[in-house]
């Protein structure tokens, strides 16, 4: 029988010291806050990041999923099926699997598709309180009260998650149910909230920073700016940010993000490419491409790469090198850049610490897979390329700021100081 790998003891420690050094904060009227923040933890085994409710309750981060779900409480509220809430979650990703319905009271059911095992189920929508922490951008500074909309998922939906994780959280693009949006909703005390202390410019913008190590947490912003990293002589964050137009499925039921790309290009030369979509994924570790996409980018490589010699390949990548004979950079190996070409005429450069994977000693791959001719989406990208990227998604106005790598500010992900200063 094999037992569930605890979290780090640094991760548990620090979720302890948070949660009780700030909880005293939260005592009398609730503050009027600007920015929340939460720590993001890359899992060993998987290679997939969970988000910190709670201080110390483990989400899978799904930048696709549309809800929040996981196993409920034994005693729980549903939600109103007239609710705006049930109202925008009516599209479902699976048939209905009906249950036992209480006579009197009508129920907002919804079903939900696992992003990694493909599974389906149903579940009573609820809200479910949470505390998270305000900041000033360089510190949590006090812990407020929010709550999220959680669709009441059986037990068996943990299956492929992260050892430790207690359910999903979903970042996609809605207004009312992914958990920025709740979030954003709940802060900013929207009429149907009845709250009175809320922020009206606390909207539906949250930031994204995959951590690229597993001792050390990444982070993530909900609201507005400044965005501080150590070392403190840094200035926000944002002021380096690049901003591109994210395009929408026409789907209603696809939530997902999507950059308006015109090609790609390797060491500065572009690759003759059909026409294709990138789609941003936290659930996927590595960038996956349609077979036709994949063929003549791997071949560009090659060529930027012939000076190198390669190694045999390893699973599932195909073109691996000798890190002997790579040199070394402030950005990773000294390989040649990959572009992303936007339409608006920006790059998004993934340089070689978002290209290259350690594999095996004095062995590296390019991370990029083929995942065949049907694959749906044209090019996914792939957590992996995310890492210690900083991306700032502001969904009401479908625009993404973002910055490749932060390693060029000689910082990364992990650099956020979750220390308290009060």
């Amino acid at each position: 029988m094999t037992h569930p790998h605890p979290l780090p003891l640094s991760l548990i420690l620090f979720g302890i010291t948070l949660l009780t050094s700030l909880l005293p904060l939260t005592l009398g009227q609730q503050p009027v806050v600007n920015a929340l923040v939460a720590p993001i933890t890359k899992d060993s085994c998987t290679s997939l990041y969970t988000i910190a409710l709670n201080s110390t309750q483990q989400y899978l981060i799904d930048l696709t999923g549309r809800f929040v779900w996981g196993p409920c409480p034994t005693f729980y509220y549903p939600v109103h099926c007239t609710a705006p809430i049930c109202n925008e979650a009516r599209f479902s990703d699976c048939p209905i699997i009906n249950g036992y319905r209480p006579p009197g009271f009508c129920r907002c059911e919804k079903s939900m598709r696992h992003p990694i095992t493909g599974a389906c189920f149903s579940g009573n929508e609820t809200l479910i309180p949470i505390y998270i922490a305000s900041t000033d951008g360089r510190n949590p500074t006090s812990l407020v009260s929010a709550d999220y909309v959680n669709i009441c998922a059986p037990d068996s939906s943990l299956a492929g998650l992260p050892h430790g994780a207690v359910g999903i959280a979903g970042f996609g693009r809605t207004s009312l149910v992914s958990l920025p949006a709740r979030i954003a909703w709940d802060v900013s005390g929207v009429p149907w909230q009845f709250r009175l202390n809320g922020n009206p410019s606390f909207y539906n913008r949250f930031a994204l920073c995959l951590p690229s190590t597993t001792n050390a947490p990444g982070v993530a912003f909900f609201g507005a700016n400044p965005y501080h990293f150590l070392p403190t002589y840094l200035p926000d964050i944002s002021n380096f940010l690049t901003y591109t137009t994210l395009l929408q499925s026409p789907s209603y039921n696809d939530v997902a993000y999507y950059l308006n790309v015109k090609g790609l290009a390797v060491n500065g030369m572009s690759v003759s490419l059909p026409t294709f979509s990138v789609k941003l994924s936290t659930t996927i570790p590595y960038t996956t491409m349609r077979t036709s996409i994949y063929k003549p980018f791997i071949e560009a490589y090659k060529t930027a790469t012939n000076w190198i010699p390669h190694k045999p390949s390893v699973e599932p990548f195909e073109l691996c090198f000798d890190t002997r004979d790579l040199g070394s950079t402030r950005v990773g190996y000294g390989v040649p850049p990959i572009d992303i070409m936007l339409n608006e005429g920006k790059n998004w450069t993934i340089f070689g610490a978002n290209s290259l994977k350690d594999v095996k000693a004095n062995t590296a791959c390019l991370a990029f897979v083929d995942g065949g001719e049907n694959e749906t989406v044209a090019i996914t990208l792939g957590g992996f390329q995310m890492e210690d990227s900083f991306l700032l998604f502001d969904v009401p106005n479908s625009t993404l700021g973002f910055i490749p790598t932060l390693r060029g500010l000689q910082t990364t992900c992990s650099n956020f100081n979750f220390t308290s200063l009060v």
